[in-house]
């Protein structure tokens, strides 16, 4: 069960992260609970796959390069070609399509030659090609999600 902390959690600090050398510490503070305690459920919530990752989000292309990239695999690689993608530190968002062009993500490098050389790495090690769809025109979705604080969610989640 998610628990009132871990909806907080959620709720507070998607986009509101404190940038100080004692991030988790302010939480507590801010919530009234210890520091171990806000470690220990951010840990939960990673474990039964609620986040995937604490981190900054950066504008594209304002530090280094990316460019959305996708592939044709047939379904039945499809799960081992993602993850032989999925394990190159300049890829995320990797995910399926239904289409033609099936796998998709997100290739982040340090300057053009850079990305070139990932590419071309990713379609050796995999033996598919890739097209690349680079950034012309920047969108911001706000992707926030507000957490019903009042409800009870069944989940697997025990309290912190």
């Amino acid at each position: 069960m998610l628990t009132l902390l871990h909806k907080q959690l959620l709720n507070n600090f998607q986009q509101e992260f404190p940038l100080s050398a004692t991030p988790y510490l302010d939480i507590a503070r801010s919530l009234g609970v210890t520091e171990d305690l806000v470690l220990q459920a951010f840990d939960q919530l990673v474990e039964h796959n609620y986040i995937s990752r604490i981190g900054a989000v950066i504008q594209p292309n304002h530090i280094g390069l990316s460019t959305l990239v996708a592939m044709s695999i047939p379904d039945q690689q499809l799960t081992s070609i993602a993850n032989i993608v999925s394990d190159f530190s300049e890829v995320n968002h990797n995910y399926e399509r239904e289409h033609h062009y099936n796998l998709w993500f997100v290739l982040i490098a340090t300057n053009q030659q850079h990305l070139e050389s990932v590419v071309s790495e990713i379609e050796q090690s995999t033996g598919f090609k890739t097209m690349q769809l680079p950034l012309l025109k920047d969108y911001f979705i706000n992707l926030g999600f507000q957490l019903d604080l009042e409800a009870n969610f069944k989940t697997e989640l025990c309290p912190a």
